[in-house]
């Protein structure tokens, strides 16, 4: 890997940034290493210390075991970089792929659902999964027990894709490590975590947002009211996806959220058909326009005061960026910079749909 590259490795594997700061501070500095050097000072601004940047030593060991296990790195500027992923609001600056990356070249479907599903609801995944395989879909999900696996396997002929919440390395759960070297082998695996990162509970949020955002569409098959697998929803709607769930039995709880997202509005599927039916042709409104994920032009210089009024609208409570803006009457540049400087000093935390706090 050379010298730029590395650097922005480093940069996003540093302290309190994000994907969405780490864009821009690549729109501002130009160069992760000019952005590097930048770090103490923007912290300092947001009322802060100096946040931890990470060491090139362990950066270089973390490239060399990526390349001990036949991975790759693919950036967010890469030509093979996902399409519709790079679009997201929050898309990852840098994955780390194993096997065809092609696969996400062509139309892709997510299928989620329950870990503790039903044999009933398993069985209509794999047929699902097989129905749009046979149509040359390629089939996402998450490598997790019950639906993820039963999609998994009955794409694995036809092209699948498995976005972990570990590394690359690891294995989750156990009982689906065989499944998921075959996935890798056969497919093609998704990491966004550096090897040896166990699948620690924050970072499935983080691969849910992944799976939703390779899709055109995302189906639930099954899931309880406040599961993983509606927040995989919720993200698909935020970014104008395709949102289709399978209708269960209301005596069943593991319905209930399949049966609540149809009732909010997503659309009720049976069958391979009626997914195919949903996706194409994609509507090109369904897709940001290129530049559009970042909410606004690249930051820049902000004032003390700018910095006030900023944060006096900022609390525990997330509040849209557009809502900031439109109350402190700043320009959005200046909006942006001042929540830069936030995050970095620890301050600001960022939520889904473009929404932050003070943390």
């Amino acid at each position: 890997m050379d010298d730029a590259r590395t650097a922005r490795l480093r940069l996003l594997r540093s302290a309190n940034v994000g994907p969405v700061t780490y864009a821009q501070l690549i729109a501002r500095f130009g160069t992760a290493e000019a952005a590097l050097e930048a770090l103490p000072m923007l912290a300092a601004r947001g009322g802060g210390r100096a946040p931890r940047i990470a060491d090139a030593g362990a950066v270089a060991r973390e490239i060399a075991a990526v390349e001990r296990l036949g991975a790759r790195y693919l950036f967010s500027d890469d030509a093979d970089y996902p399409a519709l992923l790079a679009e997201t609001e929050t898309a990852p600056p840098a994955l780390i792929v194993r096997g065809l990356i092609d696969l996400l070249a062509r139309s892709t479907v997510a299928i989620v659902g329950a870990r503790n599903a039903s044999a009933a609801a398993c069985r209509f995944a794999r047929q699902l999964a097989l129905g749009l395989g046979d149509a040359g879909v390629t089939v996402v999900s998450g490598l997790a027990r019950g639906i993820d696996t039963a999609a998994h396997v009955g794409s694995l002929g036809s092209g699948t894709v498995g976005v972990i919440a570990s590394g690359i390395d690891i294995a989750f759960p156990p009982e689906n490590a065989e499944l998921q070297e075959r996935v890798a082998r056969e497919g093609l695996l998704l990491a966004e975590q550096p090897p040896g990162t166990e699948p620690l509970a924050r970072f499935f949020p983080s691969r849910n947002r992944i799976i939703a955002g390779v899709a055109l569409g995302t189906v639930v098959v099954e899931a309880a009211p406040r599961s993983g697998s509606l927040i995989t929803a919720r993200i698909a709607a935020e970014a104008g996806r395709d949102v289709m769930a399978v209708p269960g039995s209301p005596l069943d709880p593991r319905a209930q959220g399949c049966n609540l997202l149809i009732r909010e509005g997503a659309t009720l599927v049976q069958n391979a058909d009626d997914v195919l039916e949903m996706i194409r042709p994609l509507d090109p409104r369904a897709v940001r326009a290129p530049g559009a994920r970042w909410g606004g032009p690249p930051p820049e210089d902000a004032s003390d005061a700018d910095r006030r009024i900023v944060t006096g609208l900022l609390g525990p409570v997330p509040v849209g960026v557009d809502e900031l803006i439109r109350q402190s009457r700043l320009a959005p540049a200046v909006v942006q910079t001042v929540l830069l400087e936030l995050e970095l000093g620890g301050r600001l935390e960022r939520h889904a749909g473009g929404r932050v706090s003070l943390g």
